[in-house]
């Protein structure tokens, strides 16, 4: 029984570094994110948080609009997803500045297509996980101020061991 417990601890450690769920940079564990439209959000809403985004929210439109890589009139989750991973970017990376009248949301998924190429939290470097927004209209709506700590790694190295531990327990 001892042997299978430290076999699955062994194990455990050595299968959360093959499977890491973020990136490490400047000794801080981080996870890759983008700013995206929700599924269920409507698209007039959208339409309007993207003009609001385009306009007054200071975001670069020129990938969406025509000529563009990211150009695509038909699709309104992929525009205002564009923008909103844009204004997200240079706005402090917070979940205040992936509101959007709460039409956008985090993701881990990365969103890019074709030869349209969403940025990531890890390759932005004007902003920082903790620094506030600031910001008017249709944006952000409320300061969380970075309130959300994602991406802690020990998480993942802990329900692995814990998982392991039971099975060695019921196969014991």
């Amino acid at each position: 029984m001892h042997k299978g417990l430290a076999f699955c601890l062994l194990l455990s450690l050595s299968l959360c570094n093959l499977i890491p769920p973020s990136m490490a940079r400047n000794g801080v564990v981080t996870m890759e994110l983008w700013c995206v439209a929700k599924n269920n959000a409507e698209d007039a809403q959208l339409q309007s948080a993207l003009d609001w985004a385009c306009g007054a929210g200071g975001v670069d439109c020129s990938a969406i609009q025509q000529g563009g890589p990211c150009y695509d009139p038909t699709d309104i989750q992929n525009t205002a997803s564009y923008a909103f991973n844009d204004y997200f970017l240079k706005h402090g990376m917070t979940d205040e500045s992936c509101n959007f009248d709460n039409t956008a949301a985090l993701t881990s998924l990365n969103p890019s297509y074709n030869k349209c190429k969403f940025p990531s939290s890890l390759s932005s470097s004007n902003a920082s996980l903790s620094s506030p927004s600031t910001a008017y209209g249709m944006g952000p709506s409320e300061d969380l101020n970075g309130s959300n700590q994602i991406s802690q790694q020990w998480i993942w190295h802990l329900m692995t061991s814990l998982l392991l531990i039971a099975f060695s327990w019921v196969m014991g």
